[in-house]
């Protein structure tokens, strides 16, 4: 050994590196780190003095390659070619990659470094040393993932059994012998019960956060390290994650995500984590812990988020979407009679006309790009409707109860939310009061800080009590008598409740869907021009309905009796401007259901080839009056210039109108110094090429033609 060290490394410094994977590791293997620095005594030993022993301990606790500042320094001092020899324990310490323990000895080897453990002294410039070390290199990377399968292959036992913990989502506490229980605040309970419950009757995570916020309700969230409980707005990812995670149907659940290390640009090594499918998660162990929803209730709410997923469904047309606040009653469950496809909503115009559009041709392997066809979603919204509202006649005595009951139960559960949220802040004042009311008043410092706090918390009281009369004032959180009395009327008239301007789009469509599953449409123009909509109910019967289909542009026509009333009233000598009013008097629609204007009745005449009655013969403009005025014809004619000119003029201020103004002529006054400067001024500018007379066009020669 001595012999590999020589004069040429004892006159550079020597490094000794000191690592632990991790902080644990420091506090309880200290046994490993005395030995690490004991190395220092090896330099010295072997010929190094001890102002050129330099020890790197920075990288105790740390055992990814990012963030070890000191295996940096270390390879840079090499690559300087400072560094005589390198003293480390192991291999182990200074690389647990192969990649990096090779790339530290060919830096080694060109620096003429050594490398030094407890036992030997090794040259990587040296090929039988270099095999060495390279072995030694590989056991580490062996050791290391031999480690790390024992780890793997001990946490997987231990989660077949349901043991491993972790982070308990919100709602859940973990119990004793390794079991999630509910959480113990009433309140976090209730409001995930009630977003199950929201989710069951709203069909989507968009309608569960619209109808949490607009009754003031707020989520739970619970800190992971000190377990305060904190309560936050509603968002829509928070709702989403309480929906899709399995841990709320009662089921125990390892292994849904997967985390894999890669490579960006090249250089930064980021780890990425992935949802897997539900077939391969690794352990789902059902009846785990009590649950909020049923293992049923959980598969059939995945299924609904899917569904409402519309994006990319020319690859997945068996999505139908989220029930929409558009008027295309049908969204999502109208297929292509033709080609099968599922069709589109479209709208068109400023009234945003809703149509269905079937794109079948376009995405269809083989098929010519273009629509397959496009038909108008009103009259078939109107027939499909009509026949749903026929078909619901349940019993009413029935009905009205249950109608009566459901909407007890949704009043008493917001206003239960209400009343545990006032509990909470109450009972946060009174511990605030407590704190203040126990503390020496002469104190000051410790008792303004109190006091600061207890006056904090009386405000928020009063700000949730605020928003709780303001919630129940516009919500009808506690329903009176008469709010009975007007369910129960509306539940006995279901089309009355259907065309109510208070129901939205989405309510009736959500409404829909429950007994219709799909709606097929194909167009017919024999006989006559028709759409046949065959509707397939959930009970898996089918019902067959043709709906007349106007021939084109029909829609947009101006009525017969629009247009008798236009011939009426010309006939009788009024204006354009007269008739459009009249015809906004009498409420008379358009073909584009607008209201009438001068433009719009010109048009209906000019189509409909009304006799002109009369003409307007307009009142010629002299050229020139007294005083020296004249009219913009007059100057053009003065100056030999078009009338154009004479308009660009005055726009540059070259010429100043006296008289006129919108819907008059303009006279302008001009002596003869002002004649002379504006032809002065003409003959400039037509010597420029521009502004002259305005002269026939004649072609040039094609010498002085300039092509490009």
């Amino acid at each position: 050994m001595s012999d590999k060290i020589r004069s040429s490394h004892l006159e550079r410094k020597a490094i000794v590196y000191l690592r632990q994977s991790s902080p644990q590791q420091v506090r309880e293997h200290r046994e490993s780190t005395h030995r690490q620095y004991a190395l220092r005594e090896r330099a010295a030993t072997l010929g190094w003095s001890a102002e050129v022993i330099e020890v790197i301990d920075e990288d105790l606790g740390h055992s990814s390659l990012e963030s070890r500042s000191g295996f940096q320094y270390v390879a840079e001092e090499v690559a300087q070619g400072r560094v005589g020899a390198l003293f480390a324990l192991e291999v182990s310490r200074l690389a647990r990659s192969s990649a990096d323990w090779y790339r530290l000895l060919d830096l080694a080897g060109l620096a003429g470094a050594v490398i030094v453990d407890e036992d030997f002294v090794y040259d990587p410039g040296d090929f039988n040393d270099r095999l060495v070390l390279g072995l030694k290199g590989q056991f580490a990377d062996a050791e290391l993932y031999w480690m790390r399968l024992r780890l793997h292959g001990g946490k997987m036992s231990k989660a077949r059994r349901g043991e491993v913990v972790f982070a308990a989502p919100t709602g859940y506490v973990w119990g004793d012998e390794h079991r999630l229980r509910f959480d113990p605040d009433e309140q976090v309970q209730r409001v995930h019960q009630l977003i199950f419950e929201r989710f069951r009757l709203d069909g989507s995570a968009a309608a569960v956060v619209r109808y949490l916020d607009r009754h003031g309700v707020r989520l739970p969230l619970r800190d992971r390290v000190s377990g305060e409980l904190r309560w936050k707005p509603v968002r829509y990812h928070r709702v989403l994650q309480v929906l899709r995670n399995p841990l709320y149907a009662g089921a125990y659940v390892y292994g849904r995500r997967q985390t894999r290390t890669a490579l960006v640009d090249g250089e930064v090594r980021r780890k990425r984590t992935t949802e897997l499918p539900m077939e391969s998660w690794q352990i789902c162990l059902r009846d785990h812990h009590p649950a909020y929803v049923s293992w049923d209730e959980f598969m059939a709410n995945q299924k609904k988020l899917g569904d409402n997923w519309s994006r990319g469904r020319p690859k997945q047309p068996d999505r139908r979407g989220a029930a929409r606040e558009g008027k295309a009653l049908l969204q999502g469950l109208v297929l292509c009679g033709r080609c099968g496809q599922r069709m589109y909503t479209r709208y068109f115009g400023a009234k945003q006309h809703s149509h269905y559009v079937c794109r079948g041709a376009k995405y269809k392997e083989g098929g010519a790009l273009g629509e397959c066809w496009i038909v108008s979603a009103k009259s078939i919204d109107e027939a499909v409707g009509k026949l749903f509202l026929d078909v619901i006649q349940p019993e009413e005595l029935d009905l009205s109860l249950a109608v009566t009951r459901d909407a007890e139960r949704q009043a008493g559960e917001i206003e239960r939310q209400w009343q545990l949220q006032l509990e909470h802040a109450r009972y946060a004042a009174q511990m605030a009061e407590r704190r203040y009311k126990a503390v020496d008043p002469d104190y000051r410092p410790v008792a303004r800080t109190l006091e600061r706090e207890w006056n904090d918390k009386l405000e928020e009281l009063a700000r949730l009590e605020r928003e709780y009369e303001a919630v129940r004032q516009r919500e009808k959180v506690v329903l009176t008598d008469e709010d009975r009395q007007h369910v129960l009327a509306l539940a006995r008239d279901l089309p009355k409740v259907w065309n109510a301007p208070t129901t939205t789009m989405a309510e009736r469509k959500n409404l829909m869907r429950m007994l219709i599953r799909e709606v097929t449409i194909s167009p017919i123009d024999i006989p006559q021009r028709a759409t046949r909509a065959q509707i397939l109910w959930v009970t898996g019967a089918v019902s067959d309905i043709q709906i007349a289909r106007p021939g084109p542009g029909s829609a947009m026509r101006t009525p017969d009796e629009s247009v008798a009333a236009i011939r009426e009233l010309y006939l009788q000598g009024h204006t354009d401007a007269a008739i459009a009013a009249e015809m906004n008097r009498r409420k008379l629609p358009s073909g584009w259901r607008r209201a009438w204007t001068v433009a719009s009745v010109h048009w209906v005449r000019s189509q409909h080839n009304m006799p002109k009655l009369r003409s307007f013969k307009r009142k010629r403009v002299p050229l020139k009056r007294k005083g020296n005025l004249y009219s913009t014809l007059g100057v053009a004619k003065l100056l030999q210039m078009p009338v154009p000119r004479v308009w660009a003029w005055v726009r540059q201020g070259h010429l100043r109108p006296v008289e006129g103004g919108p819907g008059r002529p303009l006279w302008f006054h001009l002596e003869p110094a002002d004649v002379k400067r504006l032809r002065a001024l003409r003959a400039e500018r037509s010597a420029l090429g521009y502004g002259g007379p305005r002269r026939k066009h004649e072609p040039q020669p094609m010498d002085k033609v300039h092509c490009v």
